[in-house]
């Protein structure tokens, strides 16, 4: 305890430094963070921030910076576990960033927002739709994408209609962002007057769902919703196809990933997932696509979602000539709308989107494109 006091005290001494600096206008580099999975089993999608918060720093840096100072960007590692996350919070927060775009996960957004608010730093997530993340958030927590209540409603909707008399399973992986997404895709289903067979949990990071595709088949599976992540619902999709199971498999935009069809093969054809229209053909990101494509990265995914966090915070700084974190938050919601390469965005009195966008994709012939 002692030594977790001296820590977060020297972390809180060198927050209050940094702000001093901001306030005497002094030049410098200004920090940033960008903290997501880089490591673990879901590290496609922080190699998908890395790459967006990278070219995001180099484009500002290369006009000018913000405020006429160089951006020198921080990148930390959560790999979607509630502790680590909590624990780069604070590291990064000692380091003397303001600003982050983060976390991935729902299940480490959500506790890393409580330390950031603490140290006063700012978190726009590209990625976390667990509702609680700003239900329960304080002045500091904002995302660019939508909520899975949001998402769930148009999944839920999507099966009622073109599944009716069909059998369906809802699975999850009792993570934040899981567990959340299926229960809200089962109330939207439920409330069309659809009831599903088999509503269950698997355990994340196993290489062996056979158990549960024995009890899908038993039941008669046609459709199975899954709560989680590409890793497992490309494994479970396969293993399901292996047992001789004719089913379709439908999930949420954690399977907006090449790495998805790396999994399951073939039997990842005619997979559905719901995400918002596709990033990369919206005009706003032409020429950021461009760049992108010119080194051989896709920015698929969560990358234009991270480079358009980084947008919106450098545009509210800019605008206030002030980097002062809550001030900026303030800015964010009662301003705007901010432009960015996902398009115009405002925000809510909670720090979400005003203007949801999900639609579904088909996976096909190894790439998936919206329907």
């Amino acid at each position: 305890m002692l030594q977790r006091r001296v820590v977060l005290g020297s972390a809180l001494a060198l927050a209050g430094a940094a702000r001093s600096t901001w306030a005497q206008g002094q030049s410098g580099p200004i920090r940033i963070g960008c903290v997501g999975p880089m490591t673990g089993q879901y590290a496609a999608f922080g190699t998908q921030m890395k790459a967006g918060s990278e070219q995001a720093v180099a484009d500002l840096n290369g006009r000018g910076g913000v405020m006429g100072r160089q951006l020198a960007l921080e990148i930390g590692d959560d790999a979607c576990d509630p502790r680590q996350a909590v624990s780069v919070a604070n590291q990064i927060a000692g380091r003397g960033v303001r600003f982050v775009a983060g976390h991935f996960c729902s299940g480490s957004s959500i506790p890393a927002s409580k330390a950031y608010a603490e140290e006063g730093v700012l978190q726009i997530s590209p990625a976390s739709t667990n509702p609680r993340f700003t239900d329960e958030g304080g002045w500091n927590t904002f995302r660019v994408c939508g909520r899975d209540d949001q998402q769930g409603q148009v999944a839920g909707a999507y099966i009622a209609k073109e599944f009716r008399g069909k059998k369906v399973a809802i699975l999850h992986d009792n993570s934040a962002y899981g567990k959340g997404l299926a229960d809200e895709t089962k109330k939207s289903l439920n409330a069309a007057g659809q009831q599903e067979a088999l509503f269950a949990a698997y355990t994340p990071g196993e290489r062996d769902y056979n158990a549960i595709v024995s009890r899908m088949k038993g039941a008669g599976i046609d459709v199975v919703y899954i709560g989680g992540y590409h890793t497992e619902a490309g494994l479970i999709l396969r293993q399901a196809k292996e047992q001789g199971m004719n089913v379709t498999l439908i999930g949420g935009d954690a399977l907006v990933t090449n790495e998805f069809w790396q999994i399951s093969g073939a039997a990842g054809e005619g997979t559905l997932m719901t995400f918002s229209s596709d990033p990369r053909r919206r005009p706003q990101a032409a020429e950021v696509v461009q760049r992108f494509r010119a080194k051989n990265i896709d920015p698929e995914g969560y990358v234009l979602y991270t480079y358009a966090a980084i947008q919106i915070w450098a545009q509210a700084a800019e605008k206030l000539k002030n980097l002062d974190p809550r001030q900026i938050a303030n800015a964010l919601k009662a301003q705007g709308p901010w432009q960015t390469v996902l398009g115009e965005i405002s925000f809510d009195r909670k720090g979400d989107v005003t203007v949801p966008d999900y639609v579904f994709y088909v996976w096909k012939n190894g790439s998936y494109s919206q329907m």
